[in-house]
């Protein structure tokens, strides 16, 4: 295991920031650039070593070089900080800022990964011309129970060249900031609680250092983390009301003035530290001299380390107490815009703030507090050299600093000495990553090999020190403090290497070991590629080399996968190559590491494995006992008896064994305790099953006759306590494991009494080999129907299973249930094969009856000693609480394998369209779920069944006629209906009658024809539900209904649709009419009804049916018992959610009049619809109390309009029903059809249409209108469209005869008008002048525009003068004009003659 650089995050638009930050690059760039090799920079002397590896030829120099350069190099120029806990990230230069955060998202492809996405942006400089110089990101921790220890939220604490210190959240908004000094601050550091990690380590406090040029601020890490958090919450109340004001506790900070150095660039902040009494002694006399007195105890104080020039590197003592800590009045940032003009100040960057207001804040500056002098204790003089940076190690006792030369000097800060230099490394940017040893890894071979030879000792910590070189464009990692370089990385040129140094502020040494954070100690940010990475080094890479046995083994390990790579033909030198190896190995868990890859190996054959794992075996076994690793030599020979079973079982199934006795039925009749009767029957049942079961079993890769390689089988397996188990692996493996045991045998190709001898003695319980068995034969159901021989070979496999010792209990009693049988119940139970689980069952029937009886024989004739042995004969079986659940088992598989071959049985019908949802496979049936499917279960089964298939609700009746015969007064309602579907398909369905007939016999009680129509038209609804555009599935949904005899479960059923699926959609498309005032065009159906103008009337149309269905019902349920629901006896035991039908006999008693009324409004919408009717506003139709009683529960009792109605509305709904009438008039015999081909056609994919003129005079009734106004007016627009033998016939029906003859007589003069004025002939102007003037005056008054059908045959118009004649009365005023109409149309129809 070897050092290595993992990407953990990816930047998802780092382009927006860099413009944002950097607006002249956005310009000039193009888009691809961010893309470009970036190590192929033009500077020579800025590409340093890396310059001779290029391939490339060097560009000479340009002026637009530096711009070139900053498009890739741009991240230096920035501040950048990461938080350690990842949740946060700032890039910030001068002014401007951007706060990214982490979120999952999905790649390019398709995997989830963390991206850094900007969320937010601005700029955070409060006082012209302030820039940001330095910015942390502190994770502050929760104080809630819940979340002790985890991080709550990031503070952003950002430094300004004017001296100001300011405080952020994650969203931008400034909670405090605090002016402490008056110099630019130069660089922010922090320190969190660490628990120390023995107890000669100093407790170190919490802090936030600021350095300043000659300055050093120390904020106490308890009273920061209060303020912040009291600012947070002022923000949020602030936020909220906008008035709150609450004063949070003040800062306690120190304030060091730096003295006796010259320049200052970069420092440290070490901690407490207390001297040892010599230390204490040694410094005493340095400073004054050799009388200085010292006391008793050493003084604590705070060490602070500085890197700048002379001394190049300073070391500053300052002794806790000398000095009272100063308190500063936080600068509340929050408060009322009104009241607080301070909040202005610090969100001025929000934009809501006067110049006036901005200078007046700035006149008002906080007092700065002087600092306390602190002369510099001593120091590394090198005039020459520069400091540019220092780091310090996480465990305090190392500090890395970088200098002007391209040096990386390593300090011991406890002793202030410089211990080891790097050469080489200008601009280096430097970290730490502190690893600890696993215990676990620390387990030497020899007991006097280590001195931490005992396992239960402290965790060893090592410390590795990161170099970056962006002018090599190369990322080390070397070991501490005199190590070699462990790790080296090509990372280019232009990344940042970001060391916060710090954990999670606000811990103690309670709360910080109830959760460990995900931190990542260093992070390598690339900004060519986008990402984000963290280094990871094994702890075994401290340890030196000469020491190092670790090392060593791990070359070995590199070196034995090389060689189990390699493709060698003499895999006799490879063996012994590999034992060299894997003994050569020193440590136990290395060396069960190589052991396991060798096993693992799918190149090596099987004796090369046994033999190398043999051979390490002997060599553990000759060792002296106390040096030998129990782990290891347990694991070894758990092995090596995996690899002997392996190879008994191959050898086994190798052998060419076959089976020579022949097999009869009479002998699996015989073996399985049947008669002849019922093996003909069992075998017809199984018959059937496989010819409509024609999905393709589950195969295997690696399943060949039962063959597994060796690598899988050792997967499978495992040894615990001399107990071999299977792991926990998927059913499919379980399936190939157990093949490999029983394949062979159960084909009577392998011994079935040495394999089951085999496997026992290998360790392997018969529970476990009894379910691996199981699992075989019932996934392999294809093959073992074919071949009904395996019967007997399971058979005789079960019989062996059973006599093993622990498989039935000895004390077992027959009046308890058998463990061992149970199990195999069990597995029939869950089993979806139901083929292979009857004849599974059958078997273990016989095989238990046949234990139970010798037992029970064994004990009889302990007990009855001489008597009579004949007495027990062999058609005599022991009674046992198992053989009744045997029997049991074995009605409920007949019953699922009938039900299952029915649902797998397809009609060959030809339907217009397929659905998607009707292309769904349907799920497998097995005895548990259709236990835990409730009453309903096998009934709802069939349904999605029959809706796959789209069968007519008459092809139930056809299965069902011995039924119907037996009950000759049921009702054949909707027999004619579908009898045409019926003839069309009748040819195609098969065997499914036959098959539903033999599923009705199953199932007398839970597929009795009520219930299935029930569970069928909750089907189709729901169905039509999902997809509310297959209108047929609707209708269908109302055929089954309408088949449903028992008025009790009907209108139940009809109920639950109308509350469950219907109003919601009916009041809808109510509200939607009304708005639009006329049939709504199909995108606001699609908006407000969730479906086409086209599904919408055919909606309307079943709600129509729905509410009769209901109302019929509601008459007729008095007349009808409720009916009770019966299970059949195999399945009482069911369990689960409550059937349809059951809900359906729960349901209340609907009030009438509510259900008339809502069917009126229905009838109302469906006309509308259906002829598209202009200007109708439905709830224009009824009065205040009927629009109150809309869309209420059909079950209650409304206020609904009684007595007469308002004139108004009686006019209005008048009105309506003509148009009604007059568009189903038009409808039908317009002349103009082949115009408009769709108005008829609309309802035709539904169903027949509705008898229009008849439901106007229904509506008429309900609605008060006179029905005699409504049926003249379909007799004159009968008449209109020129159908008049329909129309004489209509006349009988009307009452008033004589103002309809009126009506008439108008129609026949504009017939007339229109045969002699419009078509302008000889004949027609010589005959009108021949005609009384009075009917000449008449007929020029008519306007034959209004006439629909021009077309009339005048002979025809003849006869309608003549039934005006008959029915007005002769003192009519209009009798006279009619005698002179009968004149007129005689002369012109004579020179047609």
């Amino acid at each position: 295991m070897a050092c290595s650089i993992v990407q953990f995050c990816y930047f998802q638009d780092l382009q927006a920031a860099r413009d944002f930050l950097f607006p002249h690059l956005r310009e000039e760039i193009p888009s691809g650039a961010l893309r470009r090799d970036p190590s192929k920079s033009t500077d020579w002397e800025d590409d340093g070593w890396g310059a001779w590896e290029e391939t490339e030829p060097q560009e000479p120099e340009e002026e637009g070089n530096t711009c070139k350069t900053q498009k890739t190099s741009w991240l230096q120029d920035c501040v950048l900080s990461l938080s350690p806990t990842n949740d946060l990230m700032v890039i910030a230069r001068e002014q401007k800022a951007v706060f990214l955060v982490p979120k999952w998202k999905y790649s390019d492809k398709g995997k989830e990964e963390m991206q850094f996405a900007v969320g937010w942006s601005g700029s955070l400089n409060v006082e012209e011309g302030e820039c940001v110089t330095s910015a942390l990101c502190i994770p502050l921790a929760s104080q809630k129970r819940s979340s002790t220890g985890r991080p709550d939220w990031t503070c952003i604490v950002v430094g300004f060249t004017s001296g100001y210190v300011r405080f952020y959240t994650e969203n931008g908004v400034l909670l405090l900031a605090q002016l402490l000094n008056e110099d630019p601050v130069l660089q922010l550091k922090c320190r969190t609680y660490e628990i120390p990690r023995h107890p000669g380590v100093t407790e170190q406090n919490e802090e936030l250092s600021i350095l300043y040029p000659a300055a050093i601020v120390t904020i106490d890490g308890f009273s920061l983390f209060q303020s912040l958090r009291a600012c947070r919450n002022q923000v949020a109340k602030a936020a909220a009301s906008g008035n709150e004001n609450i004063q949070p506790p003040p800062l306690a900070y120190k304030k060091w003035g730096l003295q006796d150095i010259d320049t200052i660039i970069d420092h440290a902040s070490v901690g407490i530290m207390t001297l040892s009494p010599f230390d204490q002694m040694k410094t005493a006399s340095n400073i004054g001299g050799f009388n200085a007195a010292i006391k008793n105890s050493p003084p604590a104080m705070s060490q602070y380390i500085t890197v700048g020039s002379n001394p190049f590197t300073g070391f500053f003592y300052a002794l806790e107490g000398s000095t009272q800590p100063l308190l500063s009045h936080v600068a509340l940032a929050v408060a009322s815009k009104l009241t607080s003009a301070l909040f202005n100040a610090a969100s001025g960057w929000l934009g809501w703030k006067s110049k006036h207001e901005e200078e007046a804040v700035q006149k008002q500056k906080p007092k700065v507090e002087p600092a306390t002098p602190l002369a510099v204790r001593f120091g590394l003089p090198d005039s020459r050299r520069h400091g540019e940076s220092i780091c310090l190690s996480p465990c305090n006792t190392l500090a890395a600093v970088t200098d002007d030369f391209g040096r990386v000097i390593l300090l011991d800060v406890a002793r202030g000495i410089a211990i080891r230099m790097w050469k080489g490394y200008r601009d280096a940017q430097i970290g730490w990553i502190q690893i600890v040893e696993d215990l676990h890894e620390r387990v030497p071979e020899k007991a006097d090999f280590s001195p931490f030879g005992n396992s239960q000792g402290p965790s060893r910590v090592a410390q590795f020190l990161v170099i970056y070189a962006p002018r090599r464009g190369i990322l080390e990692v070397w070991s501490t403090q005199q190590g070699p370089r462990v790790g080296a990385f090509n990372v280019g040129k232009h990344c940042r290497l970001l060391y916060p140094g710090y954990k999670i502020m606000g811990l103690n040494n309670v709360t910080s070991q109830s959760w460990q954070p995900q931190t990542y100690q260093i992070c390598l940010v690339d900004p060519v590629s986008g990402s984000v990475k963290t280094v990871n080094v094994p702890f075994h890479l401290a340890l030196s080399d000469k020491k190092s046995e670790r090392a060593k083994d791990m070359h070995l390990v590199k070196k034995l996968a090389a060689l189990l790579k390699t493709k060698s033909p003499n895999l006799d030198l490879v063996e012994t190559e590999i034992k060299e190896l894997i003994l050569d190995i020193k440590y136990p868990a290395t060396k069960k590491q190589a052991l396991e890859s060798i096993l693992a190996s799918e190149r090596l054959p099987f004796s090369c494995l046994r033999n190398i794992t043999q051979t390490l075996m002997d060599t553990l076994k000759n060792q002296e006992l106390e040096s030998v690793d129990e782990g290891l030599l347990q694991f070894c020979a758990n092995r090596l008896k995996l690899l002997q079973l392996y190879e008994s079982v191959s050898q086994l199934n190798s052998l060419d064994f076959h089976l020579d006795t022949p097999f009869s039925d009479n002998d699996l009749a015989v073996l399985l305790r049947l008669d002849e009767k019922e093996l003909l029957k069992l075998q017809a049942l199984l018959e059937k099953y496989k010819q409509e079961n024609t999905r393709t079993n589950v195969r295997f890769s690696d399943d060949k006759d039962g063959v597994l390689p060796v690598k899988t089988f050792l997967e499978y397996l495992e040894y615990e306590k001399d107990v071999l188990n299977v792991k926990k692996i998927s059913e499919e493996e379980y399936v190939a494991l157990g093949s490999f045991f029983f394949w062979k045998c159960l084909h009577g190709e392998s011994s079935t009494e040495d394999m089951c001898h085999t496997l026992e003695s290998a360790g392997l319980s018969p529970q476990l080999l009894l379910s691996l068995l199981l699992s075989v034969w019932l996934s392999k159901e294809k093959d073992i129907l074919d071949k009904p021989q395996s019967v007997c070979c399971l058979h005789t496999m079960l019989s062996l299973l059973s006599k093993m010792k622990v498989a039935i209990d000895e004390t077992w009693d027959s009046q308890s249930v058998s463990p061992w049988w149970q199990q195999m119940r069990t597995a029939c139970i869950q089993s979806e094969n139901n083929g292979a689980a009857l004849l599974s069952a059958h078997v273990g029937h016989s095989v238990a009856a046949q234990i139970s009886n010798n037992m029970t024989e064994k004990k009889f004739s302990q007990i009855v000693l001489g008597a009579d042995s004949e007495a027990l004969t062999d058609s005599w079986e022991a009674l046992s609480l198992d053989t009744e659940y045997w029997k049991l088992l074995l009605k409920q598989l007949e019953d699922c394998l009938i039900l299952q071959t029915l649902l797998h049985s397809k009609g060959n019908t030809q339907t217009s369209k397929v659905s998607s949802l009707q292309a769904e496979p349907l799920p497998r049936l097995s005895v548990k779920k259709l236990l835990e499917g409730g009453k309903g279960g096998i009934a709802d089964s069939v349904a999605k069944w029959i809706f796959k298939q789209d069968f007519s609700p008459e092809v139930l009746k056809l299965a069902n006629e011995e039924r119907d015969a037996e009950n000759p007064d049921e009702p054949k309602e909707g027999v004619n209906r579908g009898f045409l579907e019926v003839s069309e398909v009748e040819m195609d369905l098969g065997a499914i009658p036959d098959l539903l007939h033999l599923a009705y016999e199953q199932f007398p009680c839970s597929l009795e024809l009520d219930v299935l129509h029930a569970h069928c038209c909750w089907e189709y609804v729901v169905q039509w539900n999902k997809d509310p555009e297959e209108a047929r599935f609707f209708v269908r949904s109302i055929e089954h209904l309408k088949h449903i005899f028992n008025a009790h479960v009907q209108n139940g059923i009809a109920l639950m649709m109308w509350n469950t699926f219907l109003v919601k959609r009916f009041s809808a498309a109510t509200y939607l009419m009304d708005k639009v005032g006329k049939s709504p065009k199909d995108r606001l159906c699609r908006r407000d009804v969730g479906m086409s103008d086209t599904a919408m009337t055919s909606f309307l149309g079943s709600c129509l049916d729905l509410l009769q269905i209901l109302m019929e019902a509601d008459v007729s349920r008095d007349e009808i018992q409720v009916p009770v629901l019966d299970t059949e006896d195999a399945w009482l035991s069911v369990e689960g959610p409550i059937s349809i039908v059951e809900l359906a006999l729960e349901q209340k008693h609907i009030h009438y009049p509510l259900v008339e009324h809502h069917s009126i409004l229905c009838s109302i919408l469906y006309a509308v619809m259906r002829f598209s009717l202009k200007t109708v506003k439905p709830l224009s139709l009824f009065d205040s109390k009927g629009k109150n009683a809309f869309f209420k529960d059909l079950t209650s009792i409304q206020l609904l309009p009684s007595g007469e109605m308002d004139p108004n509305f009686i006019s209005v709904r008048q009105q309506f029903l003509l148009k009604v009438v007059s568009a189903a008039v038009q409808a039908q015999h317009s002349a103009t059809k082949v115009k408009d081909p769709t108005e008829e056609a609309t309802p035709t994919p539904f169903g027949k249409d509705q008898d229009w003129p008849a439901l106007a005079l229904d509506l008429a009734h309900h609605l008060q209108v006179s029905e005699d106004v409504v049926r003249r007016h379909y007799v004159g627009e009968l008449y209109n469209y020129g159908v008049d033998h329909l129309g004489e016939e209509a006349i009988l029906q009307v009452h008033d005869k004589e103002v309809l003859a009126s009506q008439l007589l108008v129609l026949t003069g504009q017939r007339l008008a229109h045969a002699l004025l419009h078509t302008q002939t000889k004949e027609g102007m010589e005959l009108l002048a021949r005609l009384p003037p009075t009917l000449c005056t008449w007929l020029k008054a008519m306007d034959p525009q209004d006439l629909q059908n021009t077309e009339v045959p005048i002979a025809t118009t003849a006869k309608l003068v003549n039934k005006v004649i008959e029915l007005l009365p002769e003192k009519h005023g209009q009798y006279g004009l009619a005698l002179h109409l009968v004149e007129a149309v005689e002369a012109v129809s004579l020179p047609s003659l």
